[in-house]
């Protein structure tokens, strides 16, 4: 296994060993695996950094989850839509658009580039890409608590400056009448929605190269799911700044963050230009 160590502010497409470039080059079924490290580098908070205000006693694992809500579900709902309006502040980064431009040029030549990632943002999306499966949910859907009817909401309208002083009660289900709603995101003790569950698993299975990028391996059973892929002896590459639980397993290990080692893996790749 191979390990690029500590790239640099100036990296460029000569910084990427040519083992890499090569299956980057060659590959026309590429899975990714994104974490909370492509987010962070477009300015979106970490769970650490929203505990302000009306949350300053509470940790992320005390508010995200079903007891939680049913508790206090005015002091979640507004955690989570402050948490929105924050992420609805930033842009996605030169990593999201690399992959968006990755994912068109290899749909041109028949192939396909499968986003999997434990992200609630829409970063991705925003960037361009079409994203296979949301495996911790969606911050900007919703759905009631009580019969899962979905529900749309309007975008939240908090400053990011500063948290909010008081909280908001969620809306009531207009389908039961009866459920709070609630957002689409998995909480701690919930299950992973099967149907992304799924579809990421045939998408490794079914890759001839796998990107891991920017999760630390920590968050199971999603965290998994990249090494599919080894049944059948498809490379793995890391790209995160540091180690995480999943370095081992990988066949190549680029230590850089994402928004400086995508694009320079696209360019050096020449998958924009390739036919």
């Amino acid at each position: 296994m191979d390990t690029v160590e500590d790239m640099s502010d100036q990296l460029t497409s000569a910084h990427i060993p040519e083992e890499v470039v090569a299956l980057a080059r060659e590959a026309r079924r590429v899975g990714v695996f994104s974490g909370a490290g492509v987010s962070a580098e477009s300015g979106v908070p970490t769970f650490r950094e929203v505990q302000k205000g009306l949350w300053e006693r509470f940790s992320a694992q005390d508010l995200a989850t079903p007891e939680a809500f049913e508790n206090d579900p005015a002091l979640v709902h507004t955690w989570y839509r402050w948490r929105a309006s924050l992420i609805a502040a930033v842009r996605p980064n030169p990593g999201h658009l690399a992959l968006t431009q990755w994912q068109s040029s290899l749909r041109a030549r028949g192939g396909s580039l499968n986003i999997a990632t434990q992200n609630v943002d829409d970063l991705h999306e925003r960037a361009g890409a079409e994203v296979l499966a949301h495996l911790h949910g969606r911050i900007t859907a919703h759905h009631c608590h009580e019969c899962g009817a979905p529900a749309e909401l309007p975008g939240a309208q908090y400053d990011g400056a500063a948290p909010p002083v008081q909280s908001e009660d969620p809306p009531l289900c207009q389908v039961c009448e009866e459920g709070l709603i609630r957002p689409s995101v998995v909480w701690f003790g919930e299950p992973l929605p099967i149907e992304d569950f799924d579809a990421t698993a045939a998408a490794m299975q079914e890759a001839d190269l796998i990107l891991v990028v920017g999760t630390s391996g920590l968050v199971q059973p999603a965290a998994s799911l990249p090494l599919l892929g080894m049944e059948r002896g498809t490379p793995l590459i890391e790209i995160n700044p540091e180690p995480t639980e999943l370095s081992d397993a990988m066949h190549f290990r680029l230590r850089g963050p994402a928004g400086q080692v995508l694009p320079a893996l696209v360019e050096a790749s020449g998958v924009m230009n390739s036919s």
